[in-house]
């Protein structure tokens, strides 16, 4: 892995970041304390809708949880004014909206991980978790919480 600034190596693999969503309900995108920023859970934007195991195989997981990873970085662009802000990605928690017998979630959060290291590097190397849920808003394939150390 190449190591560049995080905006360059957002460039060199071709993402533009999408306006970052907003919450839906009286809750914030994120909140910073103590130089930790705690990004609210964050799906798709596509507009999928399903369960794995059911509706979406692991590969189509994985790609939904990229596509995750890529707007909780919209959320850091826009609250930090530039990802090179970020110092470490800390922790993700994925929740996979999946069939009792589903057994991949990993393989389906690989997609948010894959992208932090590529957009990061080393910085993007972070602790995770990731779990089976029976049902999450909006039957999302996948819903991501994440916390970053941040400079303030």
């Amino acid at each position: 892995m190449v190591q560049g600034n995080a905006e360059q190596r957002l460039r060199e693999l071709g993402i533009v970041l999408p306006q970052a969503s907003h919450p839906a309900a009286k809750y914030a995108n994120y909140v910073i304390v103590n130089g930790l920023m705690f990004v609210s859970g964050k799906g798709p934007t596509s507009g999928a809708k399903g369960k794995l195991g059911e509706t979406y195989t692991t590969g189509e997981g994985y790609r939904y949880a990229r596509e995750t990873a890529v707007e909780v970085l919209a959320v850091l662009k826009s609250a930090l004014g530039s990802l090179d802000k970020v110092k470490r990605v800390v922790k993700v928690q994925g929740f996979v909206n999946a069939t009792p017998d589903f057994e991949e979630h990993h393989k389906v959060l690989d997609g948010f991980s894959d992208l932090m290291y590529e957009v990061f590097g080393e910085r993007g190397s972070h602790a995770r978790s990731v779990f089976g849920a029976v049902s999450v808003r909006d039957n999302l394939p996948i819903i991501v919480d994440s916390i970053f150390e941040v400079e303030e």
